[in-house]
């Protein structure tokens, strides 16, 4: 079957329009103070000119709310007439006001009529209801403005935000996001007001894309259509924004969920909107036929729950399948004369001096050498796989494994002579069959290589793995793709991200293996280890969540994240959030173990986890703060 947009209703936000009968959307937020109407302009201008077409703006207070009508009368008056989001959190009454100025107004469930004070409460129905019946109350008058002057609302649920209320009876969870969510549409449907988008953002790609699933099967089976708005929240900045958005949002766009994107990075907003463009126009440009979609109304045909995290369960082979981390490999078969130095590129360091070996955090566990042999004895830490007619005629098969082609195992080579200790075979999702795989498994010790020559090649593995699932194949599967058409190292990153990063979140996948011949090796294999990290299955550096920074954001976070980073980043497994302001620190930093958070002017509040750790620290002095508290806890590491 060809990809499909899952079928939604049409949300009008000014002139746009959002929703699957129309091209996804990018949009993006400005970074500046909503008071400063010149500076907001002159920021919204470079977003449209980059391709925005949705600007959302903060609106904490009613000052904000109100100086919006100034922003856009200075925007119309230049010729820009881009649609406009106020962002609101604890103010029902800023909201109501911005509703009658803007074209769209966003509000957060857990906090607009709640206050986050990481109670436990035990209640009852009854006193449950009486909470409903309060939120009614408050959301109720921000409906009818929106439906009396055609603004389109958000309903946006922040996993780092969940109220007390929710995370009472329903948890830590995609399930509570979701009930989140729906108790404000809910009242919404109950005014009889349509005019709605929903989003379902975490920091955690893993999660954000269950609860996303989640809340389109709640949907459907409450005949609810609505649009949805992508995006993973407090993405970071760099390499690591960009992959970990990726992984997220493209994931659910394979499967054609999605109608309007936003990349949320630790840089200007006028960087965020090429990313995000270029994870779109991979959707708006799909014409394979073969696309596997997942049925979330009918994802039981194996043990794999679209909902939760279970990792495949497989034997071990060696260093791969079973409770081993995923494995990298790299390939150098187009090095002719493959030197000692060309390893440094993926983590491998060689000290003639010594006459020793360093390998990083970031060091690959094999290459693929094809029919080049390695001229001097590789580091302990990383082995070499050769074309099977090779390896027959490499002496050190302790440190060497074959790989075979489907050719070769239909025609019983590997019968002739293969490893005793792991063997590689390769296989094409396209035309696998059930037969390959019982000759392949004539062998012990096999680990599939499995790739697919289609252009999205994600949905179509996945399906690879139902199909080992009724064939009742436990070898470990490496997930392998060749990009050599592509030339643009940021789409190479993008894409790599969205095909491996969203099966590994879905648990498939004992490894991973791309080529690109445009891109150094040096770049593969440390977006390779980005991708692991952004999929939390294997932990190689500090992780950083970090918020995009916004009109509330109380101190420069591009240039703190920076400096944060270039004192911590050696601090492997250790993960830090950077937070401009109280909004979603605490429940976004649930997921991190030290929080950095923006609690006034030039103040700074620190975090162990959820838990206040020092109160309006100076700014001047608060990194040093942050690591002396995590020496405090033993999580310092000297360099």
């Amino acid at each position: 079957m060809a990809y499909q947009r899952r079928k939604t209703s049409t949300v009008k936000i000014g002139e746009l329009h959002i929703g699957s009968d129309h091209p996804i959307v990018p949009q993006s937020m400005t970074t500046t103070d909503t008071m400063d109407t010149q500076k907001s302009v002159e920021q919204i201008i470079r977003m449209v000119n980059t391709g925005c077409e949705l600007v959302r703006l903060t609106a904490p207070s009613m000052n904000e709310a109100q100086n919006l009508a100034e922003i856009k009368k200075a925007l119309l008056e230049k010729g820009i007439n881009v649609p406009l989001v106020a962002d609101i959190h604890f103010t029902p009454n800023a909201a109501e006001l911005a509703a009658k100025i803007v074209e769209k107004v966003r509000v957060n469930p857990g906090n607009y009529a709640d206050k986050k004070k990481f109670d436990t409460i035990d209640y009852t129905d009854e006193e449950y209801q009486e909470e409903i019946d309060r939120i009614k109350e408050k959301f109720v008058p921000l409906i009818k403005i929106c439906a009396a002057h055609g603004t389109a609302l958000r309903i946006g649920t922040n996993h780092g935000s969940l109220s007390d209320r929710i995370m009472s009876r329903y948890g830590d969870t995609a399930l509570g996001m979701v009930e989140s969510a729906m108790e404000f549409l809910r009242i919404a449907e109950d005014e009889n007001f349509h005019n709605i988008v929903l989003s379902m953002k975490s920091s955690n790609p893993q999660v954000m894309v269950q609860a996303y699933r989640l809340l389109v099967k709640t949907m459907d089976e409450n005949n609810m259509h609505y649009p949805l708005h992508l995006g993973v929240t407090e993405a970071g900045d760099g390499d690591d924004g960009r992959i970990k958005s990726a992984l997220g949002i493209g994931a659910l766009l394979e499967d054609g969920i999605g109608d309007t994107v936003r990349v949320s990075l630790t840089e200007d907003p006028e960087f965020e909107v090429p990313v995000a463009k270029k994870i779109i126009e991979r959707y708006n440009q799909i014409q394979q036929d073969n696309y596997p979609q997942i049925d979330l109304n009918n994802s039981t045909k194996t043990d794999w729950s679209a909902f939760e995290y279970k990792r495949r369960e497989s034997h071990e082979v060696y260093n791969f399948g079973a409770h081993q981390v995923p494995r990298v490999i790299i390939d150098f078969s187009n090095n002719i004369n493959l030197q000692a130095s060309d390893l440094q590129a993926i983590g491998h360091i060689y000290d003639a001096s010594i006459d020793k070996w360093h390998m990083s955090d970031l060091g690959s566990d094999f290459i693929f050498l094809g029919e080049n042999k390695a001229a001097f004895m590789l580091p302990m830490g990383l082995k070499a796989i050769y074309h099977s007619s090779v390896w027959n005629m490499v002496n050190d098969k302790v440190n060497a494994f074959p790989l075979f082609t489907t050719d070769e195992i239909l025609q019983g080579k590997h019968q002739i002579a293969h490893s005793s200790t792991l063997n590689f075979v390769k296989l094409d999702a396209d035309t696998i069959t059930e037969k390959i795989i019982a000759q392949a498994n004539e062998i012990k010790n096999v680990v599939y290589i499995v790739e697919s020559k289609a252009a999205n090649p994600m949905t179509i593995l996945r399906e690879l793995f139902f199909k080992m699932n009724d064939w009742n194949v436990k070898n470990p599967i490496v997930l392998a793709h060749n990009y050599s058409s592509e030339t643009d190292e940021e789409k190479f990153m993008l894409h790599c991200s969205t095909d491996f990063g969203g099966l590994l979140i879905d648990g498939f996948g004992d490894g991973i293996f791309m080529t690109a011949n445009a891109i150094e090796n040096k770049r593969i294999n440390q977006i390779a280890f980005g991708i692991l990290q952004a999929a939390r299955t294997r932990i190689s550096k500090t992780e950083y969540i970090s918020c995009p920074s916004c009109g509330r954001t109380l101190f420069d976070l591009q240039e703190t994240t920076a400096l944060i980073r270039n004192r911590t980043d050696h601090l492997k497994g250790i993960k830090i959030a950077i937070m401009g302001c109280i909004v979603n620190g605490p429940g976004e930093m649930a997921d991190a173990d030290y929080g950095y958070v923006g609690s006034g002017v030039g103040k700074i509040t620190l975090y162990k986890g959820k838990e206040v750790v020092k109160r309006n620290i100076g700014s001047e002095n608060a990194v040093n703060e942050l690591i002396e508290l995590i020496k405090d806890h033993g999580d310092w590491v000297e360099l």
